[in-house]
């Protein structure tokens, strides 16, 4: 039931991100998405079955299983259960903003976290472009998190729901007033802020590492509100890839191991 639940939830928000993408577009695409889709919308498949073969279910289990041992912070502490869906909610975002920083500071996470960068336009299908290993120690680390404060089971699921949808909204080419955008930014991260993140000038990929809730990168100095380029012709991408064809689903999956003997 829970992964009905979390697969109903990607699949509404992803169709309702495309069908706004091709309604009211951000930026024209130079990239067609025949080019794109296949390699991401794979990658993303290919995930999906790979998880379900082995964690599958692992972060609401862990949840439960915590539950049962009153294992974690929040059970040592007796919070009420409101509290602890909050605190779940706030710790698991900041954990996340926490790995994707390390992801891009540390060389063997980031050779697998690259792959996700190596997308030279941005949209909702940029979204599920992970390399499989990545997804697989991210979901290690939010089980250990998960443990370590002692997790509320439903406010794991609507995390797991919350992230996929922010995931989704935050990398959509989808065009949304300024002015409301600099609103929304106070509380969550929009497309326009996480675009920034895939510039390929270093300095900016090296901000706005948020997914859902845009206060982490303001308490601690990530933050960048616009960048040198306007958000219609900032270049997206890595370098080393922008003068290359768009690369497989062979190659992006060989792509970290290939880094490394560099």
């Amino acid at each position: 039931m829970e992964t009905i639940i979390r697969l109903t939830a990607s699949i509404a928000i992803f169709f309702i991100m495309i069908c706004w993408e091709y309604l009211s577009p951000r930026r024209v695409q130079l990239i067609k998405r025949k080019a794109r889709w296949p390699v991401n919308i794979g990658l993303a498949l290919f995930n999906i079955i790979l998880m379900r073969l082995t964690v599958g279910s692992i972060a609401y289990l862990s949840a439960v299983n915590a539950d049962q041992h009153s294992w974690g912070l929040l059970h040592w502490l007796a919070a009420p259960e409101w509290l602890s869906i909050i605190a779940t909610l706030l710790f698991l975002d900041f954990a996340i903003y926490c790995q994707h920083i390390v992801s891009h500071k540390w060389s063997p996470l980031w050779h697998l976290h690259q792959v996700h960068h190596t997308d030279l336009e941005f949209d909702a299908t940029t979204a599920v472009r992970f390399h499989p290993l990545e997804i697989l120690i991210s979901m290690l680390y939010k089980v250990l998190c998960i443990y370590l404060i002692g997790a509320d089971p439903w406010a794991v699921i609507l995390f797991e729901i919350i992230l996929n949808a922010a995931a989704t909204f935050n990398h959509s080419n989808i065009n949304i007033p300024l002015i409301l955008d600099k609103k929304l930014r106070w509380l969550m991260v929009t497309p326009d802020m996480h675009r920034i993140h895939h510039s390929t000038i270093k300095s900016e990929t090296d901000s706005n590492y948020g997914f859902f809730l845009s206060c982490w990168d303001r308490l601690f100095k990530t933050y960048l509100a616009s960048p040198n380029q306007s958000q219609i012709t900032l270049s997206i991408g890595l370098t080393p890839f922008r003068h290359q064809h768009e690369l497989g689903l062979v190659s992006l999956l060989l792509l970290p191991f290939k880094s490394l003997r560099r």
